[in-house]
Order: structure tokens, then sequence, then C-alpha cells
């Protein structure tokens, strides 16, 4: 062990600072309790080289378990480069990369991970990879006050991601035991601080929570060939001050899946002050010239913030502010596995060049959990401060029930979206299939009818303070509403479609109220109307 006494004046003051600084926030802020400043194990006095040839992960297994032992300390990766297979946290550990410091996957034939857990009871309803924790670079079960904090960066080169390059589908599991497919996993562990390092090709997962309590993870960046991170069925979680780049799948996605052989919620949950994008080449982001080529292959440009697919537990008290999007996947709200997702607040969104739906919320019967579970719910999401420069054409704001099961309660407010427009005319008379147990995407239903919102099987819907246009011609009806009841439009402007097109029409719609909408008078319909264009 090394104590802070044996470190050079300089970096003994400036550590035993940073520690303190790791553990001392307040409870309520969900920080991990004071770690003693004499606490502190070298990783290079347990026999790390850090020198980018030396398998170091025994080392680094050995610090860990030294500092538990000691009842709880702080294990210190110098600047360096650290090759590693599996690291396996403990409770009461915090490790701390400083800058200069890379942990870095080596690939399977240089040194096999942990094998996956056995996960007979909640292995079936989602893939592979959200079902084993053992799996990953730096993996925890059943920790409490655990931290990874500190300037360094955590390189998954080694991982694999699970995405076939040739053939652009994803793969269920590793092609051979041993592989590790994630950068770190935690699963039903409490007190988690995620904070200040950078994560660079994380393989599946940059970071994949289950399960998990009280956890802050703040001030990141995550630079990846897949997801960024998903918080799956965990309560109380603060993601904060985070940039996110993952052109190939989600940024931010919380899930609440069958995993843990349990339905277990995902609630309490604040995503605030990040920026995610899917367009820039990996690694550019964390070096800082975000650049644009041509990537190692083809780009989704997904990187958006998203609820679902996984969705067998309730999404319940959800915040998601002060956050930009760019030239990625909008934001998408899914209900497919039986979840009841309710009380969200979205607000002060950015988002510039989105591919596909700028909101998408779905409410689907894909139903993938024990026992059939029964459709779940949607309702009292609020919508508000958003702005979108060139979305692109095809698509629209999509809010989508199902027959008999309506989202309910959706108010949006102070809303302002440029489309690239270029929709023709003969889509509005489109009906998109209802594809109820359709895999959940923007994009789904084909072409979007019109170009601002397409709503069907919703109830009770507030519009108001929205402005919605185009640059590029643009001939589709501006609004499609198909069995809406309760929706009302107030103070909205809406640019009308080439060629005279309508503003709003109506399939099978009852009280409809349109006030203060420029270009049109006001308009009421009580009761029932089968259709009418307005």
């Amino acid at each position: 062990m090394m104590t802070a006494a044996a470190l050079p004046p300089t970096r003994r003051h400036f550590l035993a600072r940073a520690v303190a600084l790791a553990a001392a926030l307040p409870a309520c802020a969900l920080a991990a309790p004071p770690i003693p400043t004499s606490s502190l194990f070298d990783v290079k006095r347990f026999g790390a080289k850090g020198d980018g040839r030396t398998l170091d992960s025994p080392a680094v297994n050995a610090a860990i378990a030294a500092a538990a032992a000691a009842g709880g300390g702080t294990v210190y990766f110098p600047p360096g480069r650290y090759l590693s297979a599996s690291i396996r946290l403990k409770s009461k550990i915090t490790l701390y990369l400083e800058a200069g410091a890379v942990i870095e996957a080596v690939d399977a034939s240089v040194a096999r991970y942990d094998l996956p857990e056995p996960n007979e009871a909640g292995g079936n309803y989602q893939d592979y990879g959200h079902s084993h924790w053992q799996t990953g670079l730096i993996w925890g079960i059943g920790l409490n006050n655990v931290a990874i904090v500190g300037g360094g960066l955590i390189h998954g080169k080694g991982l694999v991601s699970g995405h076939d390059k040739n053939t652009g589908y994803y793969t269920p599991e590793p092609d051979q035991p041993g592989e590790g497919d994630k950068a770190i996993a935690l699963r039903e562990c409490s007190n988690v601080t995620l904070r200040d390092f950078s994560i660079l090709h994380g393989g599946h997962f940059g970071i994949l929570a289950t399960g998990c309590r009280n956890m802050l993870v703040d001030h990141l960046t995550i630079d990846t060939n897949r997801d960024g991170m998903n918080i799956d069925a965990c309560t109380n979680v603060r993601v904060t001050n985070c940039t996110l780049n993952t052109p190939w799948d989600d940024a931010i996605c919380l899930k609440a899946s069958y995993g843990l052989g349990r339905i277990q919620h995902c609630e309490n949950i604040t995503i605030s002050d990040c920026m995610v994008s899917g367009n820039f080449d990996e690694g550019s982001v964390i070096d800082g010239t975000f650049k644009r080529s041509a990537p190692e292959y083809r780009s989704g440009r997904y990187g958006r913030i998203k609820l679902g697919t996984e969705s067998n537990g309730d999404f319940k008290h959800i915040t998601i502010t002060n956050c930009i999007f760019d030239e990625c996947k909008g934001l998408a709200i899914e209900s497919v596995d039986g979840s009841h997702i309710e009380n969200m607040t979205i607000s002060n969104i950015t988002m510039r060049n989105v591919v596909n739906d700028p909101i998408f919320i779905r409410l689907g019967a894909r139903l993938r959990g024990p026992n059939k579970p029964p459709v779940g719910s949607i309702k009292r999401i609020n919508i508000s401060n958003i702005v979108v420069s060139g979305a692109l054409r095809n698509h629209a704001c999509t809010i989508a029930g199902l027959i008999g099961h309506p989202i309910e309660d959706i108010r949006i407010s102070n809303v302002q979206i440029e489309t690239q427009g270029g929709g023709e005319a003969a889509w509005s008379a489109l009906v998109p299939p209802e594809l109820p147990n359709g895999y959940p995407e923007p994009g789904m239903f084909g072409k979007a009818p019109s170009y601002a919102f397409y709503m069907r099987h919703v109830k009770a819907v507030e519009v108001h303070h929205v402005k919605v246009g185009y640059v590029q011609p643009e001939g589709r009806t501006a609004v499609v509403l198909d069995d809406v009841h309760d929706v009302s439009f107030h103070a909205v402007n809406l640019q009308r479609g080439q060629g005279g097109a309508a503003l709003f029409e109506l399939r099978g719609v009852s009280e409809f109220s349109a006030k203060d909408v420029r270009g049109m008078p006001d308009r009421e319909v009580r009761g029932h109307v089968d259709a009418l264009t307005l």
C-alpha cells in the first residue's frame, strides 16, 4: 500500500484535495461517504507497469482487494497505459484515474475476461448484453459506496460491440467465451459516483447500470461504437454535464428490462446539461477535433436520448432538461412491453439536423416478457421550450398509441421546429399501418402524412405557442389527427403547404379546438367528426 505520505508533496496535496472533492458531497447529492486520504493504494506498488505492454489487471485487482480488506480506500492510477482484462470492483472503493492514465481493454486473445454469470430467470427477454455484467472491463455486482473518478481514460479497445460490420446486424452474444463486451457494468449497486473521466470505444455499452440506486454520473465524455450509457431499472439517478458521441446506437438510454429476473421500475431520473451527437468520427470528440469523415461502417446517426425499447418495468418521475442534440435522432419515448410511463418533463432542448422525428412517442404491444404482459400506458408528459432546425423530410413529430389504448395527457408548448421540407402532396392521403407489435422506431410507419405533427390514438392533448415551418417546398398537410379525443391548438403558427395544402386533417376526432392559429379562423368541433379538412 502507498500512503499519502509516500507521495511527492505536490501530488500528495493534489490527491488529498481530489479525493475529498470526490467523496465529500452531501448525501442529497448522491456522493459516496468521505474516504480517509491515507487510504491510497497505488496500482504500481502492486506490480502494475502502466507501460502499454504488460497485462496489469492482476495487479489492479490485487490493489482493489487490499483496499477492500483495509475497510475501503482509493485505488490510484498514475499516468500510464494499463492493459487490462476484467477489473473487479468491491464496496467502499474509489478508482482514481489521474489525467494521463489509460485503462485499455485487451483483446480476448491476450487475456480472457470473466465468464458471464448465469441468468436463467432474466436472460430471455432482452439481448445478451443487457443480461450479463461480469463480461464488463470494469464490473461490480451488489456493491455499495463505489466510485470511478479522475481525468483519465477508459479505452475499450479490445471489447466486442455485438455489431457485424459487414451485415449491419447485431449479434446475440460474443463469438466466444471470455470476450468482454462493455466498459463499465454495474448491477444492484448503491451510492455510485462516476465523474470526470472519458470512455473511448466502449463496446456494447460504455456504461450499463442495472438495478442501481443513488447514482451520480457527472462530467463524462463518452465517444463510442454503440450505446453510450444505459440506465436500466434504476432509482434516484442524476446524469449531468456529459458529452456523448454515439453514431451507431443511442447516447443516453433509460430502460426497464427483465434482466434482473423480475420487474423493477426506472424512476426518479434526471438528465440535464448534456450534449448528444451521432455524426462525429469515433474519438474525435474526445480529442476535440469533431471530425466528420467516412465512418468505419455506415453511421445511422443515432446519438439520441431514449426511453425503451426494453420496457417491462415502469418509467416514472423523469426529467430531461437543458440538453443539445446535434446531428442525431431525436427524443424517443417508448412503452412496448407493458410499461407505464408517466409524470415526465422535457424542457429546454435544442436539436440540429435531426434525422428522423424530433419527438417520437409510441405505445405498442410487443409485450416481450413472462406471462404475456398487458399493454402499458403513457400519460402526463410535459414537453416545453424545444427548438429544432434541419429536421429531415418524410418525418413529423409522432405520437402514436393503440386502438383502445390511447396515449393521454400530453402538453406541448413553446416549441419551434424548422424542417427541411420536401414532402409530396400525395403523402397526405396516406394511412400508416398500425403495426401494434412492430419494433418501435421513428419511421416505422413509413412516410408521414403530415410534416408537423402526426397523432393517432391519443387523448387529452394541448399544443400551444408552437411554430412549425419548412425550408424546401412542402406539399403535405401540417397536422393529421386520427382517433384523437379532446385536443386543442392555441397560438399556433403553421406554415401552409404548397398548392393550398390543409393545416389540419381530422380523421375520427372529437372535442377539437383551434384558436389563434395563423391563417385560419377559430374553430371548435363538439362531439365527433369522421373526416374534416381545415
